[in-house]
C-alpha cells in the first residue's frame, strides 16, 4: 500500500501566503509540495528495502510513516506561524508590530530546526539493517561477502533498468522491476522527482561507494584472519601487547597502573580500559596494531614477533 498522506491545511497556507506576498496563492500548492517530499521519501524507503533483510522492512515503513506525519505537522505549523504577523511590505511601516515580528521570527527558527530533525529520519531510514558486521561475529566474512553480492546485484539492476528506459522510453514490460517498484518510480516522476531517470546518478554513485567500502573491509578481515596465528604481540618495558583473538581485541597490559599522561595517550588512540580483561584494548584491526605500536614504541620495545609490525 502507498504511504499515508496526512492532511495539509490549505486555508491556513493561503492566509499565510497572503500575509507575506503580493502574489496570488496557487490553490493546492502547499499540499503538492508536501506530497512531492513524501513521494521522494517513499522511493528512498523502497530502495532501502531492496538491499536489506525483510525483517527490517517494517521498521523502514514505520520511519516513513513518522516522516510523513511529522512533515505534515511541521508544514501546518509553518503556515500558522506565517499568520502571526504580516510582512512590512503588506502592512506598511506605520505602527508596525516589531515585537510580534520578533516572536514570529523566533517561532520560524524553531520550526526550521524541527524540520531538520524530521529530515534526519531519512538518514535513519538509510541506516536500518546496515549496521557494520563485526569481524568477531560468527561467519563474519561470509556475511560481508553476501552483503557485497547483494549490493553488486542492485548496481547491475539499476543499470539494466536505466538502459531499458533509455531504449524504450518507458518502463512498461521491464522484467527487472516489480509493479510496486515501477509505480514508485513513475509516481515520483509525476511529482517532478528526477523525471526520466528510473535510478538517478547519485543512487548508483552512493551504492558503488558502499561496495568499495565493504570490499576494503572484507580484504582487511581476510588479511587479519590469515595473520592471526602469526601475530601474538610484543613486549615492551613495563608491559606487553597481546593479540587476543578470542575476544577480537588488541590489548595492552601494564605491569603497573600507567600514569595520567599515558592514560590520555591510550584514550587518544581509542584504547579503553576493560576491567574484565585487566587491559587497555580496542577492536583488532590493522589500525589498532599501528596504534598499539605508537603507544609503546617510546617505552622501549623488547620483542616484535611479526614482520607486519616492522
Amino acid at each position: 500500500m502507498a504511504v499515508k498522506m496526512y492532511p495539509i491545511n490549505e486555508e491556513m497556507a493561503r492566509r499565510a501566503h497572503e500575509m507575506m506576498s503580493m502574489s496570488d496563492y496557487k490553490a493546492g500548492s502547499k499540499t503538492a509540495s508536501y506530497e512531492k517530499q513524501v513521494k521522494a521519501a517513499e522511493m528512498l524507503a523502497e530502495s532501502c528495502k531492496a538491499v536489506t533483510d525483510p525483517m527490517y522492512h517494517e521498521k523502514i515503513d514505520r520511519l516513513l510513516d513518522t516522516y510523513a506525519r511529522k512533515l505534515a505537522d511541521n508544514m501546518n505549523e509553518e503556515s500558522r506561524i506565517g499568520c502571526m504577523c504580516p510582512s512590512i511590505l503588506i502592512s506598511g511601516g506605520s505602527n508596525f508590530p516589531v515585537r510580534k515580528k520578533e516572536r514570529q521570527n523566533a517561532a520560524m527558527d524553531r520550526n526550521m530546526a524541527e524540520y531538520r530533525e524530521i529530515c534526519g529520519l531519512l538518514d535513519k531510514m538509510k541506516s536500518v539493517g546496515k549496521g557494520g558486521i563485526r569481524s568477531d561475529e560468527e561467519n563474519a566474512v561470509e556475511k560481508l561477502e553476501a552483503r557485497i553480492a547483494d549490493l553488486k546485484e542492485l548496481q547491475e539492476k539499476m543499470k539494466r533498468v536505466n538502459a531499458y528506459y533509455r531504449k524504450n522510453k518507458s518502463l512498461e514490460g521491464c522484467k527487472d522491476l516489480t509493479e510496486r517498484e515501477r509505480w514508485n518510480i513513475e509516481s515520483g516522476w509525476a511529482s517532478g522527482w528526477y523525471a526520466g531517470k528510473p535510478f538517478p546518478p547519485y543512487e548508483l554513485t552512493n551504492n558503488l561507494a558502499n561496495i568499495k567500502r565493504l570490499e576494503a573491509r572484507l580484504e582487511e578481515m581476510r588479511r587479519l584472519s590469515s595473520q592471526a596465528d602469526e601475530l601474538s604481540g610484543w613486549k615492551f618495558e613495563g608491559g606487553e601487547v597481546v593479540i587476543n583473538t578470542e575476544v577480537n581485541r588488541v590489548q595492552i597490559l601494564f605491569d603497573e597502573k600507567p600514569d595520567a599522561e599515558m592514560r590520555e595517550k591510550l584514550k587518544g588512540e581509542a584504547f579503553r580500559w576493560a576491567p574484565s580483561q585487566g587491559a587497555w584494548q580496542r577492536q583488532y584491526t590493522e589500525n589498532a596494531l599501528r596504534a598499539a605500536r605508537r603507544v609503546t614504541e617510546k617505552l622501549g620495545a623488547l620483542y616484535y614477533n611479526s614482520e607486519y609490525m616492522e
